[in-house]
């Protein structure tokens, strides 16, 4: 590795400018997402990206972030070091170059990196521009070298504070309070990112120092993908021990792969381009997904597993319970989507394809008793998606009013825009009674659930839809499910899970959100799943007048609130259920808009996603012990 720091060249020269930093303080959305968690998180990606792609060309081994008490960040690296020598044109140091001037970098000019995740960014100027002040710390030619930045303007020179015979880059900087929300950054969701990132780049040590809570975590994989495999499938049941390793490099593009079937129904794909998460799939993607549906209808037909006159298995057959990780490199990559997490160079699709296949066609003829295992299930997965199908046309047929058959009925709103709309799903027909008593009928829609809610980690969608409750939800939204889920069909822009504050309440949400997270996923990422917080505690202050309510949703909540009103003529009443309150209550508390408080659900992390699901409702006992063991210190309210 220490060649290849000698031979690669990354000079002043390299740096090249695009254009200047003005508007990012201006319009920070623009650049970083938002002002909000999301924008203040993807600070630390810019920096961090930076010592990954040092760490793709072979120039850096470490990489070590530190979250100091302030919530201002520290990542060193011990990669070559920012170039400090004089820019060509701007006559300034190449690192003040690159700190102040937005997309002034070597990746723009195919001199510094011919593969770099970065790009995909805006670079760490944008950090610089929105922070507090940023200081850099650069070992490179025998010395370290030192600037001081405050809102993207350089306050010192750069100047030489020491020698070092390392080399490497040290960046400290603190969001500005003046353009973010909040400025608390989370342990969770730094973690999820830096794990990916050790997965993916293999060998490379990256260490996350939390000082505000004294925590270290260090990620190190050898393995690569096949240990991010591991780690994905490690509550479930994998049908092979080892996952099935691919490595190429078809032209200019690199393709790696690691994949595993395990007995569950659901298929997870992670994929990336040069590290970095492209959620929306794009031409890699297609192309591993053709190669895996191509290689096991062939495979299937070569053994007579499928006859001559039956239909070749779909793809979503044959990759039922498949967990596979994709990560390509690219000199050139072109991204798009949304979110710009959607690659789209054409010519990726066919190099995916032709390596996956050939590689897993091999795979199957070496392994012929677990190549009849994955094809069984397959076809056992064609023959529940025709049943699903009937099912599915039985739903989509039924209109909502039909739903009015069901013992939970739905009780609908008056308004037709699905933007001002607002559903509740209560459970039972008690708090189902007080809530559409309760509810303003121009905007709100009730639908009270009965019965035991399907555990869907446990079943196919054939089976899914034969359940009463979930065939009433899919037919109260409107908008299919599954494949055929469609979010502009929505009937209602916000769904609202109301449940009881107790242990049953909880187990309901989770069956629901379970239900939601493996079949209509876009509400979660869209933001249109909510919970309602209704509260646990009515404190009723009797006076010489009339008497006065105050309402606490939790036992911190119910203290304060007796120190204000004092103990005499008061009473207490602890709700057991929702069912339990009045329908004016219920208004006031959990259904007015203007008084309400409600928890909006994200999807912030798929794999953490994945994870929980699988281990709160998966077959797996040892994992949910050891989870609820780990968590039982951080319940709040614990009815028994």
């Amino acid at each position: 590795m220490a060649e290849k720091k000698q031979n690669q060249k990354y000079e002043a020269e390299q740096i090249q400018v695009l254009e200047g930093l003005e508007a990012v303080r201006k319009r920070p959305g623009m650049y970083i997402g938002s002002t909000g968690a999301k924008g203040l998180h993807h600070l630390v990606w810019e920096v961090v990206d930076n010592s990954i792609d040092e760490a793709i060309v072979g120039a850096c081994k470490n990489i070590k972030v530190i979250i100091h008490k302030d919530n201002s960040v520290t990542n060193i690296d011990d990669g070559r070091g920012f170039p400090v020598g004089m820019h060509p044109k701007l006559k300034k140091p190449a690192v003040e170059v690159a700190l102040t001037v937005l997309h002034a970098g070597s990746k723009f000019g195919g001199g510094g990196y011919k593969v770099s995740g970065g790009l995909h960014g805006v670079g760490v100027s944008v950090v610089n521009a929105l922070s507090e002040y940023l200081e850099v710390e650069v070992k490179r030619e025998g010395k370290i070298f030192y600037q001081r930045f405050e809102r993207g303007k350089a306050v010192t020179e750069l100047k030489v504070i020491g020698e070092s015979n390392s080399t490497g880059t040290k960046i400290t900087f603190k969001p500005d309070s003046k353009i973010f929300d909040e400025l608390e950054y989370s342990f969770d969701v730094l973690e999820h990112r830096l794990r990916e990132m050790a997965f993916l780049n293999k060998g490379i040590k990256i260490t996350l120092v939390d000082e505000r809570t004294d925590t270290e975590k260090v990620y190190q994989y050898e393995g690569g993908l096949i240990s991010f495999v591991k780690f994905l499938n490690k509550n479930k049941q994998p049908l092979h021990q080892e996952p099935l390793y691919i490595s190429s490099k078809k032209d200019d593009i690199i393709v790696e792969a690691a994949l595993q079937y395990n007995d569950s129904y659901n298929e997870n794909l992670y994929s990336f381009a040069n590290n970095i998460n492209t959620m929306e799939g794009g031409t890699h993607a297609i192309g591993f997904k053709n190669a895996v549906t191509r290689a096991i209808n062939d495979y299937a037909r070569k053994y007579k597993f499928l006859k001559e006159n039956e239909s070749n298995l779909l793809g979503e057959d044959a990759r039922e319970g498949l967990t596979s990780v994709l990560s390509i490199k690219i000199p050139d990559p072109q991204f798009e989507g949304q979110t710009k997490t959607k690659l789209g160079n054409p010519e990726v699709r066919g190099a995916v394809e032709g390596v996956v296949f050939e590689a897993l066609e091999a795979f199957l003829e070496e392994n012929p008793s677990l190549a009849k295992t994955i094809i069984e299930k397959a076809l056992t997965a064609s023959r529940a998606r025709e049943a699903a199908r009937k099912a599915r046309e039985l739903t989509r047929r039924k209109s909502a009013l039909e739903s009015t058959t069901l013992p939970g009925k739905l009780a609908d709103c008056s308004e037709k825009d699905p933007t001002l709309c607002e559903i509740y799903i209560v459970e039972g027909d008690s708090a189902g009674g007080s809530a559409k008593q309760g509810r303003d009928r121009r905007f709100q829609a009730v639908l009270p659930l009965r019965g035991k809610i399907l555990n869907v980690e446990k079943a196919r969608l054939d089976r899914i839809l034969s359940s009463e409750t979930i065939r009433s939800m899919v037919t109260a939204f409107g908008a299919g499910i599954s494949d055929d889920f469609n979010i502009e069909k929505m009937r209602y822009g916000k769904i609202i899970l109301m449940t009881d504050a107790d242990v049953d309440g909880a187990h309901i949400r989770t069956l629901l959100l379970t239900f939601f997270y493996r079949y209509m996923r876009p509400l979660l990422e869209a933001g249109y799943v909510y919970i309602a917080q209704p509260p646990l505690y009515r404190v009723r202050k009797s006076g010489r007048g009339k008497a006065k309510d105050y309402y606490a949703y939790n036992d911190d909540e119910l203290e304060k609130i007796l120190k204000e009103v004092g103990r005499d003529n008061i009473n207490i009443q602890r709700y057991k259920g929702l069912g339990e309150m009045n329908p004016d209550q219920l208004w006031d508390t959990t259904m007015n808009p203007e008084t309400r408080t409600m928890f909006k659900v994200t999807l912030e992390d798929a794999v953490a996603a994945d994870d929980i699901f699988t281990v709160l409702m998966g077959d797996k006992v040892e994992p949910r012990r050891e989870f609820i063991e780990e968590n039982a210190k951080y319940v709040r309210n614990l009815d028994i």
